[in-house]
């Protein structure tokens, strides 16, 4: 029988919507999955589940100040979420605003400098900044870093540097690599000491990730289109890994979506794209053994990720523990610990 959206919907407290980080940043519990079934760790003990040779992929995209609130030319306000870069000087955007402004209108935003609106591309507003500077560092002196919609309040301090993720180094995304910000220095230091390698790519991260599924026919869903870059060291590494025996681990589901979509024509290759890969139960994983990830939104699409990779039930179950057992949820949340399940490629949609 296929799949609908209501078959990866779960009941969340709201109170276990983690709203704010905590103290440290290895601080938060690990959910790992024993042949199906949940074992209860702190994220400290994320070394002692990987080997020797195995192999760590990050992302790491660094989260730009893309909120910008201003007015229109008629004097009406605005919001801006800029989505991405389309060039030096032009960007993707979310407006939002009483009345959808014109092509051709200007938009005032923070009370220091003006865009023009050039026209749509699909939901976003395409914008021409100020020529005379670099994009990202104008929206790092005059825009606000965009927290996600379920966290309610406004960015504060603290904010700034703990969602972003200590290896945080191209500027791009509107969103945290989330599973990425359990892992902080010393933690990185005991996994390099366990032998465990690491590598890098780059997702940048757009606000469509937290975009619903409208449709119940999952067939008919249409994913966002996020951009990523593979450097040829990274493919190596894999190589290696696999060559030894090693497993490759994606840190977040930003860097298993990377990979996959690489692999998906061919051998995996280096080199940048863009992928819009919607990855359902039924998917074949060519790349990625484990995966480091958050607790995701119900009936979201990455919540039918690794229901895909570690297997619909096993994910239900775990799912079910972590609401009884009080773990917090979302970008400032817990994380879980996944080994890829084989029988899992023959759920089908």
């Amino acid at each position: 029988m296929p799949l609908t959206l209501d078959d990866f919907d779960y009941h969340l407290p709201p109170e276990l919507i983690a709203q704010a980080p905590l103290p440290e940043r290895s601080a938060s519990r690990l959910l790992a999955l024993d042949e199906g079934q949940p074992v209860d760790l702190s994220f400290t003990d994320l070394p002692e589940r990987l080997r020797a040779g195995d192999l760590l992929v990050f992302n790491d995209t660094r989260v730009i100040h893309a909120r910008l609130h201003g007015t229109k030319d008629s004097g009406g306000q605005v919001e801006v979420l800029v989505e991405r870069a389309v060039g030096p000087h032009e960007a993707l955007a979310q407006v939002r605003a009483s009345k959808s402004p014109r092509a051709g209108s200007r938009l005032r935003l923070a009370e220091a400098f003006e865009v023009e609106v050039l026209g749509r591309v699909g939901e976003f507003f395409h914008l021409r900044f100020p020529a005379g500077e670099d994009l990202f560092e104008l929206l790092e002196r005059h825009g606000k870093l965009p927290l996600p919609p379920y966290i309610r309040r406004a960015a504060g301090d603290a904010d700034e540097s703990r969602y972003q993720t200590v290896f945080a180094r191209e500027p791009g995304s509107v969103a945290a690599p989330t599973a990425g910000l359990h892992f902080d220095d010393a933690l990185l230091a005991r996994l390099k000491a366990r032998g465990v390698k690491l590598a890098w790519l780059t997702l940048h991260v757009g606000a469509g990730t937290f975009q619903p599924v409208r449709v119940d026919d999952l067939g008919e869903h249409q994913m966002h289109a996020e951009r990523y870059v593979i450097p040829a060291e990274t493919v190596a590494a894999i190589a290696e890994t696999r060559a030894a025996g090693g497993r490759v681990i994606a840190v977040g589901t930003t860097s298993m979506r990377a990979l996959e979509a690489a692999a998906q024509d061919g051998p995996l290759a280096a080199g940048a794209g863009e992928t819009d890969i919607f990855i359902l139960p039924g998917f074949h994983f060519q790349v990625v053994d484990g995966l480091v990830t958050n607790f995701h939104l119900p009936k979201s699409t990455l919540l039918m990720l690794v229901s895909a990779f570690a297997g619909m039930g096993a994910i239900r179950r775990a799912y079910a523990h972590a609401v009884a057992q009080g773990y917090r949820f979302f970008s400032y949340g817990d994380a879980m610990f996944l080994t890829r399940n084989p029988d899992a490629e023959h759920d089908a949609v």
